[in-house]
């Protein structure tokens, strides 16, 4: 009743979908794998001979778990109810929603909780898995239940945010832009008031951090030495909250934007004709349109501006604490590396979303099925839009490399290091652009290609994270684990060719999908045993060979993708 018809309709017709089952199924199967490799990585192929040892097990486990989903909720709830909004706003949908009588709280929840819905009911489905690591030992019944509230009140207020940003920004690009890099800086500005404003107001600021919140419930013997955080879990619903009113209050405010009543500027009309000047366009058009107009808004230097300022705090970082002490993050790479490495992939996020909303938006905007009766040639698109993405994101893809030559310039890393590091960054961020293109091409709803370009990227880095976890904890024993992180490889292969073939499937593909993975793991244990050049070859080889298993369909079945005959172009 809160959230009125909208979510309504959602909840009766979600569970009508076949994908609603599928994906409820995998990811408690995708708990299952992961807790069988674990206990390969914990045991091997050897039995836990006392309690203890089952115990540790299930501590061990209990935080896995939480920790990834804590990760998999603020990123999708973002991303699923950012989407949600800013489909309705390129069909321009939510017009006609704002020209009936729902009530702004109706209309503005009802598009958060239908978003969140899946969310929701993952984090139900994942209760009886929690519950067998209390079968295990090793962690009460109360830090079971503080992991579940802290991650339902983060996916409330990522979500939140979400919505929050789609209905005030226009273009989806500025969305999920908006969205990833302004949860970025909350969660940095938070940590760094929490760690500098002094013991009382850091610990009233440290409040809205879920991450803090969720170390304090797997270090229940810490300083705090509160198993349940009551105070955190207010503040996160709190902030969910106020930024639900903000929507509420300014939803009619900022819809329908003024932008679609904007009047030219006297700069664009030809004084001596009254009217608007003419601009030549280049041979391609494609690429003219992205490099000389503001297709992705007016707005989107202040995206790159909120990217910088990160760049910047990470460089400050790095030169104010120019000699490292021997401190590693997960035990195996330097605090000047993990900066590096949160920037890079911060930027190839980004790529990804532009590249992706450059092709859903054209679709929502029925732009592209004029494309469709022009001469434009399937080379001219893909490699105009591939051309624009470098251009519009070339201020994202220059501060990592800004930050390999500062390295190189310092002595931190070799020549030839920096070399290795600034080849594969590039490699990667090519990659992430022709994925994007290719989700944008593969799926016809602006919504669903969006989750599979990011959520492919997510899960890539997501899965990266679980093997350096996994692979900390078997380092005495790595060769006697082997099979069991073949297992949980074998999963994301399969998991990453269902997403590259879905629509149009090719040898090419089905390789690339079973090989990522599989060179994505040697690049990781590579990089472990200083093999920087063979880290650099795996990656080069893997991806490049994504990238073009991706771009020559794309370029040569582009017709047959998006219902173009040859003989129509």
């Amino acid at each position: 009743m809160l959230a009125g018809p909208i979510f309504n309709r959602e909840a009766i017709t979600s569970p009508r979908q076949l994908k609603h089952y599928v994906m409820r199924a995998g990811y408690v199967a995708g708990m299952f794998v992961l807790m069988y490799t674990t206990s390969q990585a914990t045991f091997g192929w050897q039995s836990a001979q006392t309690v203890g040892e089952v115990a540790r097990f299930g501590g061990l486990l209990f935080q896995i778990f939480s920790l990834v989903q804590l990760v998999l909720v603020l990123f999708f709830a973002l991303l699923f109810s950012a989407g949600n909004v800013a489909q309705e706003k390129d069909r321009q949908t939510l017009i006609l929603l704002l020209m009936t009588d729902l009530k702004n709280r109706e209309l503005v929840l009802g598009k958060l909780f239908s978003s969140l819905l899946l969310v929701g009911v993952l984090l139900a489905v994942s209760v009886p898995v929690f519950a067998l690591t209390y079968a295990f030992g090793g962690v009460s019944l109360a830090q079971i239940g503080a992991s579940l509230a802290i991650c339902t009140v983060t996916a409330l207020a990522s979500g939140s945010w979400g919505a929050l940003v789609a209905l005030w920004r226009e273009k989806t690009f500025q969305t999920l832009a908006v969205s990833v890099l302004g949860t970025v800086l909350f969660i940095g500005a938070v940590e760094a008031g929490a760690l500098f404003a002094g013991p009382v107001a850091g610990y009233w600021i440290g409040l809205l951090n879920p991450f803090r919140a969720m170390m304090q419930v797997l270090n229940p013997l810490g300083p705090s030495g509160e198993v349940f955080p009551v105070a955190n879990i207010l503040a996160l619903l709190g902030l969910a909250i106020v930024l639900n009113g903000v929507a509420i209050l300014r939803l009619r405010v900022w819809n329908p934007s003024r932008n679609l009543f904007v009047a030219p500027k006297e700069d664009d009309i030809d004084t001596s004709t009254g009217k608007g000047k003419v601009r030549t366009v280049w041979t391609n058009p494609v690429i003219w349109r992205e490099m000389r107009t503001k297709a992705y808004g007016r707005k989107i230097f202040a995206i790159k501006a909120a990217y910088l300022a990160i760049f910047a705090a990470a460089m400050a970082f790095i030169v104010a604490n120019p000699v490292s002490d021997g401190t590693l993050v997960l035990g195996m790479i330097s605090m000047s590396g993990f900066a590096f490495v949160v920037i890079g992939l911060l930027g190839l996020l980004l790529i990804n979303a532009q590249a992706v909303t450059s092709l859903t938006t054209e679709r929502d905007l029925k732009t592209l099925e004029l494309l469709l009766v022009t001469n434009i040639t399937a080379k001219e698109f893909i490699y105009g839009k591939l051309g624009g993405i470098f251009y519009n994101t070339k201020e994202i893809i220059l501060p990592p490399l800004i930050m390999a030559v500062y390295f190189a310039a310092t002595g931190v890393l070799s020549i030839e290091n920096v070399t290795y590091l600034i080849l594969g960054f590039l490699c990667l961020a090519a990659f992430s652009a022709m994925l994007g293109l290719h989700a944008g091409i593969t799926y016809d709803s602006s919504r669903t290609a969006i989750a599979n370009s990011l959520g492919t990227m997510f899960f890539l880095f997501l899965g990266i994270f679980i093997c350096l976890m996994l692979i900390i904890e078997s380092r005495s024993s790595f060769l006697l684990q082997l099979p069991s992180f073949l297992v949980f490889i074998l999963g994301g292969s399969l998991g990453l060719w269902g997403s590259l073939t879905y629509k149009n499937p090719s040898p090419a593909l089905t390789m690339a999908a079973l090989s990522l993975p599989f060179l994505t793991f040697y690049a990781i244990t590579g990089f472990l045993l200083d093999n920087t050049l063979g880290v650099l070859i795996a990656v080069a080889v893997t991806y490049g060979f994504t990238t073009m298993a991706m771009l020559v369909p794309a370029v040569s079945e582009f017709d047959v993708a998006l219902g173009r005959s040859s003989t129509d172009s």
